[in-house]
């Protein structure tokens, strides 16, 4: 088997002063050789930055500004980019410049790179794609189509024109359509990062967690490589128990950014659950029997009665009768000893009993669910989906973990049984109380 021959990044970015989209492309297929190559690519930076600063204020040192520039935007640098690609000049210098811009949301200054780009002699229908993409982000749809419409007989053929009509599909909610340009995007270019994500994130939101990590890990081996790609992959490592590999995802994205907290709590999680003992065995046992205190008393053939009384006392699960002694449940109007070894013998089936989890010193409470009469607008809030609250991946992950599927079923849970959800720290608790309190609502307990 004979090797692959690395390509000379060095030499590419620093012995020339030339650089062009082959240049470009050169990089990103260097780059996709593997980690060493990013390590060359840093030396080559701090080269080029003592290059700018010794041919300051000269026609080489504009070339050199983009060359530095171009190094910065593939190593996610993309502020420091930004100042270079200012300082350099071109189409090409002028476009990538639109393209940084656009990672930092600066919409109208990236329109205005783009024309820059244009007028310099940049490829058209590429400048008009981009700038479909902006009204896209804008949130004007129908201009973005129409833009679109523009270069649809020229750019049928182009990634980018697919990637860009999959994402008006996706804010116009048709999800399959959008799927259907992405992975034409991908066949036409199978380095296109943008809908190497997208599919991943399709798949990740579907569930299809072994999808999303092939075509996230897919998308990683061609830079630029984007925050939210490696955020969302160290979660699905976790996922999978592969904390290392998690540990690397949010360790490059405080490479390129040492201010991102959020990927420095998700990391310093990461790192603790790498030196955690794990007992699969205890764990599946565990699961099973969350499971079977998670049975709803429904479920069983009881006497209208017992029925009667456990809804009155608002009892729903069989954790909930563990919850519970023997004394509170005859309290109960009605509520006799014909009923209660009724339900022992429920219980005993599923090897538990009443008082269970009081006898071991459990702390949580019975789930709440409010006794008085809610208005019909409130009512509404606590039935709407918890996925309205747009929560981060891995909080939307724990929500499905625990089964949570509206607004009502969440704040019936106190901050101890979130915290209990695999991967669910308190920056996903955090997260989850700040959502709710813009709506005026709480946790249990909180």
């Amino acid at each position: 088997m004979v090797d692959t021959i690395l390509i000379d990044l060095k030499a590419l970015m620093v012995e020339r002063e030339d650089c062009d989209a082959g240049t470009v492309e050169k990089l990103r297929a260097g780059l996709a050789q593997g980690k060493t190559q990013y390590r060359s690519l840093r030396e080559s930076a701090e080269l080029l930055k003592k290059k700018t600063e010794t041919n300051a204020g000269t026609p080489q040192g504009k070339r050199w500004h983009l060359k530095l520039a171009i190094a910065q935007y593939f190593l996610g640098h993309i502020a420091d980019a930004i100042e270079n690609f200012k300082q350099a000049e071109g189409a090409l210098a002028n476009f990538y410049l639109g393209k940084a811009l656009l990672e930092k949301q600066q919409l109208d200054e990236a329109i205005k790179a783009f024309e820059k780009a244009e007028k310099s002699g940049y490829n058209v229908n590429q400048v008009k794609l981009q700038r479909a993409g902006i009204h896209r982000l804008k949130g004007d749809v129908t201009q973005a189509r129409s833009v679109l419409k523009e270069v649809e007989s020229q750019a049928s053929h182009n990634p980018e024109y697919h990637f860009q009509i999959a994402c008006c599909y996706l804010l116009e909610g048709q999800r399959d359509s959008a799927i259907k340009h992405f992975e034409k995007a991908v066949e036409l270019d199978p380095t296109h990062t943008g809908a190497l994500f997208q599919l991943g994130h399709c798949n990740d939101l579907a569930g299809n967690d072994d999808d999303a990590v092939d075509f996230y890990e897919r998308c990683i081996t061609h830079p630029p490589i984007h925050v939210g790609l490696l955020m969302n992959l160290g979660i699905l490592y976790e996922d999978c128990d592969k904390y290392d590999k998690a540990v690397d995802c949010y360790r490059r994205i405080l490479h390129a950014n040492p201010n991102d907290e959020q990927a420095r709590l998700f990391l310093k999680d990461a790192e603790a659950s790498l030196t955690m003992y794990y007992n699969p065995e205890a764990e599946a046992a565990s699961s099973r029997f969350n499971q079977v205190l998670e049975i709803p008393v429904t479920d069983f053939e009881l006497s209208v009665r017992s029925r009667n009384c456990l809804k009155k006392m608002n009892i729903r699960t069989l954790g909930d009768l563990t919850r519970v002694n023997e004394q509170q449940l005859l309290s109960s109007k009605n509520f006799g000893e014909t009923s209660l070894n009724e339900i022992k013998v429920i219980l005993q089936a599923q090897g538990l009993r009443v008082g269970q989890a009081l006898e071991q010193g459990a702390t949580i409470e019975r789930r709440y669910v409010p006794n008085q009469q809610l208005s019909e607008a409130e009512q509404a809030l606590l039935n709407k989906p918890v996925s309205d609250l747009n929560l981060s991946v891995r909080a939307r992950k724990c929500m499905n973990r625990l089964t949570i599927t509206t607004i009502g079923d969440l704040i019936m849970r106190t901050a101890d049984e979130l915290l209990e959800a695999k991967n669910f720290g308190m920056t996903s608790l955090n997260e989850v109380r700040e959502k709710l309190r813009q709506l005026g609502l709480n946790l249990r307990g909180d």
